[in-house]
């Protein structure tokens, strides 16, 4: 599987690079501390439908040292009609991913679980959105390392944890809802993006209907970021936090959390959200993992 990702395989899922400044911001600001969040978070690659394509990941501590929390839709999706329900392939996750380069070397994926409510996922009803969490067991690397082992850290993962809380959100995306920023290195997938701020709850209006438990903070980051963490208590020198949820879906928010729709509006600021990890769904998937190597 490692031959299939080739470089210019990779390159073809990174936007090209202008020559724009990068913009400073807590709503999708590159990620420049050289820490445990490097380490751990990285970048997802597989074939989805056909279609070679990216998200994110992160390490999280687990038995069996080879485990990393993202999407569920990043390792099992349907077509856009909401059909063909199909597993992702060529799974291989890149540690500290940055401009081409595999620091902590490449892992292929040995496994994968989600829920089995999203395997029932038609991409046209809401309430799967809660569900949209995974975990992916990984090979060894090239020296005969476990993931955890290699890059030397793991996050925490967190089960019920109070959605209201300030939190760092990292990916890396291909795009941004902010026309500004496309282009820049971190959001063509070459680099890691970050957004930190207290997360909000998504609400459902009369308007749009959104599943209950999809949390998270203001953000431009758009695809590739999905999967990424969204950790709580996190100690920007050493890097490690706690992962209590992952990125899912970029919408705009008002004030009241009230969910105003996709596209801008007036009063609504960009938000990306996903689901917080609980006791219910995402602990027995975790244990599931952690029992798969």
């Amino acid at each position: 599987m490692l031959a299939y990702w080739t470089p210019r395989r990779i390159a073809a899922v990174t936007e090209p690079v202008t020559g724009q400044r990068p913009v400073k911001g807590p709503d999708g600001a590159p990620w420049t501390r050289q820490n445990h969040v490097t380490k751990t978070v990285g970048r997802l690659f597989f074939t989805d439908h056909g279609e070679d394509s990216s998200c994110t990941a992160t390490v999280v501590a687990s038995a069996n040292r080879s485990t990393v929390a993202t999407a569920a839709h990043c390792v099992n999706n349907t077509n856009l009609l909401g059909e063909d329900n199909r597993w992702a392939t060529n799974v291989m996750f890149v540690p500290g991913y940055h401009d081409g380069r595999a620091p902590y070397g490449k892992y292929t994926g040995r496994m994968a679980v989600t829920a089995a409510t999203w395997l029932k996922n038609d991409q046209q009803q809401e309430k799967f959105g809660k569900y949209d969490q995974a975990f992916v067991v990984l090979n060894h690397g090239p020296r005969g390392q476990r993931l955890q082992t290699a890059v030397g850290a793991a996050q925490k993962i967190g089960f019920n944890r109070p959605g209201s809380a300030r939190v760092y959100q990292f990916g890396y995306p291909r795009a941004a809802s902010d026309p500004a920023r496309e282009g820049l290195p971190e959001y063509t997938g070459a680099r890691l993006a970050y957004c930190t701020g207290e997360a909000k709850q998504a609400l459902s209006t009369a308007d749009v209907s959104i599943a209950k438990g999809l949390w998270g903070t203001k953000c431009v980051m758009g695809g590739g970021a999905s999967g990424g963490p969204r950790i709580s208590a996190l100690n920007v020198r050493s890097g490690l936090g706690t992962v209590v949820g992952v990125n899912t879906e970029g919408g705009y928010l008002d004030r009241a959390s009230n969910h105003c729709g996709y596209a801008p509006a007036a009063g609504c600021t960009r938000h990306l959200i996903g689901p917080q990890f609980t006791k219910s769904i995402t602990e027995p998937l975790y244990k599931r993992a952690a029992r798969g190597f």
